[in-house]
């Protein structure tokens, strides 16, 4: 790329980045385009900020930079469809590929070329073109043709490079990223004491500029995520942050960086580290100066947040409850908060990656932004490192189908089916059709294929002792009794095998597919013989014990085991226990919740105030979600666990029931179940753009505002208030479609585009 073509092409960023890029020659153009499911492969950070060099420009500055780099040797391809008409979805595309700016500028494509291609698909498109090279800048756009505007204009053209080696395998991801932040707050609440309030916790680092009148001052700074008594509190308990530093003060005005020490919990073993251009860091809301500090001011004090890159304004949801307001903000800034090591871990204690908790984080990333390499890269990692939980390894398989079903790209699938296969533990399943970890199959070729260290055992939930809902029962299990065959080990095998069946199919494996699609109807039906307890309307733990508990029946409900003759028999026996289950099994009580319809129970248990709820959370002082409910039910908990953040990913999935049906989100479900809400309002990301949709519940009328991205469908399912009420769309009537296993509410497909839809009666 010469001189003149540089300055070519940072002009034209620097204008579209000014001024828009909303004028075009014809159809709308496609935008959002992503490179391996990374939409910012042409920015370059510094230590965490970003900088004005990009990705084209690096060879040319000295010093070290970040980027994204992009690992695969085939990168897929992925962009947003524009177009507001009704039904307007895309007929064709056409992309090129090349090494220089110029090339692609004049619409060559040197390295690839793909021609006109009849087709919708708009993610996921796999590179065809020549090898790539390591080390090596490339650059590419795309136009489309749609069946409502013809043909489009060239995309802006996105450049992206390759990492220093190149597979079919390695996931490509971001750098992580640092925020400036200034106080919300700030008092003295005692002579020559000051206090800054951030209003949130974060993992980050501290900058301060104090002026000092004298060259001798030292003061103390102190950080932490909890006050008593109006100072940060230096004994919090559990694992709740603080820290204590000696800051020598020169004469004058000076700027100082605080260096946060690590802690042996986090650094060491399995823990992720903090890579070495961003450093160490800790999580704290509060800062404390404690000394002879002439001047003081709020811009005085910076904590530089550390995070993956996330969007804030991607997604939102509001409505008529406000404490479920504040349970949404909580989770969702969860999300953001806990990504600084850039893979899913379990929290500050550890800063070890486990599949129960990326199950839940990668959910919650999905419907907070459009991103999608974090969950990937953190796949790989729990794939080659699992931990010893057996229901967690069968999670496994679930955050795999979820990258594919969030992104349509099958090519994490196809490089880890084989390796993957093992981690759906069929080689535990006795005669019985059920599985076990206590029977003796646990052999040494078996835990090698699943990279395990040592022997797994089965969880149900977490922490197993201790204080729960009933004190007798003990820890948050709901007094589960483990025997040599588990119900909820059971139901998760379950889930697996139909999950295996859908991962098969999606990589061509159709005999096998069909294989795990029949064990897991066989298993369904010994599950059924196997823990259905007829006397108390309600599942048990196991064979051999009548002992029955929330977790026991919340698994199979939500996996979709139970009969339809038995669901409200289930359904009756999990309301009598409340929140009887961990932060983590949150997410399982209201998936079932809400799958088997009772959306006004989930409201419930979604905005309850007690202690075991989120608005304990907040009411606590915590900014994000807490490994437990309280203290009281984990004492060594800390707050900041994502794997409490269920209502991230249970508000815009269950409460707004917005689903994809089909990997890459060409089929959409939309299926609000807003209980007693009087209006719900939400943003909902998807890899082919924001998903709009209001609801409103009044009396005698119920009204949706919905919009949905082109190039994607939806399958409408409303709530059957009145068997006589008339539904109309955009003014037209819409008739109800009756279908096996579904209540009366299904009313068919619909188009892109901008609906409003009225239920009257």
């Amino acid at each position: 790329m010469n001189r003149k073509s540089i300055l070519f092409f940072t002009l034209y960023v620097v204008f579209t980045t000014l001024f828009g890029t909303s004028v075009v020659a014809m159809g709308i153009k496609p935008y959002g385009l992503m490179t391996d499911l990374m939409e910012h492969t042409d920015k370059t950070w510094q230590n965490g900020y970003m900088t004005n060099i990009m990705i084209w420009q690096i060879d040319k500055v000295k010093g070290p930079l970040q980027y994204a780099q992009i690992m695969s040797s085939k990168p897929s391809f992925s962009w947003i469809v524009g177009g507001e008409k009704q039904n307007t979805y895309q007929t064709a595309y056409h992309v090129v590929v090349s090494d220089n700016y110029n090339d692609v500028e004049i619409k060559k494509g040197m390295m690839w070329n793909s021609g006109w291609v009849k087709n919708n698909q708009s993610t996921a498109v796999v590179y065809q073109g020549k090898p790539l090279q390591p080390n090596k800048v490339y650059f590419w756009r795309v136009k489309i043709k749609t069946n409502a505007d013809g043909e489009s204009d060239w995309s802006d053209i996105k450049a992206f490079r390759t990492a220093p080696s190149l597979s079919d395998c390695a996931p490509s991801y971001y750098p992580l990223v640092k925020s400036n932040e200034y106080p919300v707050s700030f008092t003295s609440p005692s002579p020559n004491v000051f206090l800054a309030d951030f209003g949130k916790d974060a993992f980050g680092q501290l900058t301060l500029t104090l002026f000092s009148d004298r060259d001798k001052d030292t003061v103390q700074v102190h950080l932490g995520e909890r006050l008593s008594n109006g100072r940060v509190n230096r004994k919090p308990g559990g694992t709740i942050r603080y820290s204590r530093y000696l800051l020598p003060l020169l004469k004058g005005v000076h700027t100082y960086h605080i260096k946060i020490a690590k802690d042996a919990r986090n650094t060491s073993g399995s823990a992720i580290l903090m890579p070495s251009y961003i450093g160490e860091v800790m999580p704290f809301r509060y800062c404390e100066i404690d000394g002879h500090v002439i001047s003081l001011k709020k811009g005085n004090i910076v904590r530089e947040a550390v995070h993956y890159p996330f969007d804030d304004n991607a997604s939102s949801f509001s409505c008529s409850n406000d404490t479920l307001n504040k349970v949404y903000d909580l989770c969702k800034y969860s999300i953001k908060a806990t990504s600084f090591t850039g893979v899913y871990i379990d929290g500050d204690r550890e800063r070890t990656p486990y599949a129960a908790d990326a199950y839940i984080n990668q959910l919650g990333h999905y419907n907070a932004d459009r991103e999608y390499s974090m969950a990937r890269r953190s796949y790989y990692y729990i794939l080659n490192h699992p931990t010893w939980p057996t229901e967690w390894i069968l999670q496994t398989v679930l955050i795999a189908w979820n990258d594919y079903l969030y992104t349509g790209d099958n090519s994490m699938l196809l490089a880890t089916y084989e390796q993957l296969k093992p981690y759906l533990l069929k080689q535990l399943q006795e005669k019985n059709g059920l599985i076990s970890t206590t029977t003796g199959l646990q052999t040494h070729d078996f835990l090698e294929s699943i990279k395990s260290k040592g022997k797994i055992r089965d969880i149900v939930d977490w922490p197993s002792s201790g204080q729960g809902l009933n004190e007798k029962n003990g820890g948050e299990a709901d007094g589960f009794v483990f025997t040599d065959y588990n119900a909820v080990v059971n139901a998760y095998y379950y889930e697996g095998l139909k999950v295996m069946a859908e991962i098969a199919k999606a990589v061509g494996k159709s005999y096998e597919a069909g294989s795990y699609l029949q064990q897991a109807n066989e298993l369904k039906s010994h599950f059924n013989h196997s823990f259905w307890n007829e006397n108390k309307g309600c599942y048990q733990d196991g064979i051999s014990t009548t002992h029955a508990s929330l977790h026991s029946n919340i698994f199979p409900l939500a996996f979709g085991m139970v009969s339809d003759e038995n669901r409200q028999s289930v359904i009756k026996y999990i309301e009598t226990h409340e929140m009887a289950c961990s932060v983590y099994g949150a997410q399982f009580l209201l998936d079932a919740l809400y799958n088997a319809g009772d959306a006004d129970y989930a409201l419930r248990m979604l905005t309850k105030t007690d202690d075991r709820s989120w608005y304990n959370m907040l009411r606590a002082g915590s900014t994000i979600t807490m490994e437990a409910w309280d203290n009281k039910y984990k004492p060594n908990q800390d707050w900041n666990h994502a794997w409490g953040s269920a209502p991230a990913n249970t508000i815009p999935m269950k409460l707004m029931g917005v689903e994809p049906l089909i990997p890459g989100y060409s089929l959409v479900r939309i299926k609000p179940q807003i209980g007693s809400l009087k209006w719900a309002n939400a943003v909902i990301p998807t890899i082919r753009g924001a998903i709009h949709i209001k609801v409103e519940n009044k009396r005698k009328l119920y009204m949706m505002q919905l919009n949905i991205p082109a190039n994607m469908n939806a399958e409408l399912y409303l709530p059957l208030i009145s068997s006589k009420c008339k539904v109309t769309d955009n003014g037209k009537p819409l008739n109800n479609i009756t279908v096996e296993g579904e209540s009366p509410m299904y009313f068919g497909r619909i188009v892109s585009g901008s609906h409003s839809i009225v239920v009257s009666f």
